[in-house]
């Protein structure tokens, strides 16, 4: 479950909120530009989750109040993950993640990926840089339940009524 924005902050609480792409769309895809990320972001989730990816992270002004976020920041879990099935573009860090940007919208790292600070790419997205480095929160989702949700979606809607 996404708890409520912070109020001073427009942040999530501090910890990893696991939540269903279902929740992920109702909640922050509340504006033309937040539909259009939405969209971005499913097809990198549809990318990682063809590879064998079962956790990511979902970071960055889009899991906040702000009500234009320019994109979403995403970071996720190797293991499971088999390298050869992976879009080419979501270990393409170059050049500010340019070719991740165009295709999807928003900023993908592996969650091991070591930042400036020493730290992980995933550490860091739990740090609020901008409010003397307090702790934030961020969500987590299984890339695949994407994909079940919208086939079970489908079933369900393809039934006779009974």
């Amino acid at each position: 479950m996404i708890p409520p924005f912070e109020s001073g902050t427009g942040k999530l609480p501090p910890g990893e909120h696991e939540a269903t792409w279902a929740e992920v769309a109702r909640r922050f895809g509340t504006t033309a530009q937040r539909q259009q990320l939405l969209q971005g972001l499913r097809s990198a989730l549809d990318a990682l989750a063809r590879a064998g990816c079962r956790r990511v992270w979902l970071n960055g002004s889009f899991v906040t109040a702000k009500e234009t976020p320019q994109d979403f920041d995403l970071c996720w879990d190797r293991s499971g993950v088999e390298a050869h099935l992976l879009d080419p573009v979501l270990l393409d860090l170059s050049n500010k993640r340019a070719g991740q940007h165009a295709t999807f919208g928003g900023a993908v790292w592996p969650a091991d990926f070591v930042v400036e600070s020493g730290n992980t790419i995933l550490t860091d997205f739990q740090r609020d840089y901008k409010n003397n480095d307090r702790p934030k929160g961020i969500v987590v989702i299984d890339p695949t339940s994407a994909s079940e949700e919208q086939r079970t979606s489908r079933t369900t809607e393809g039934r006779d009524p009974q």
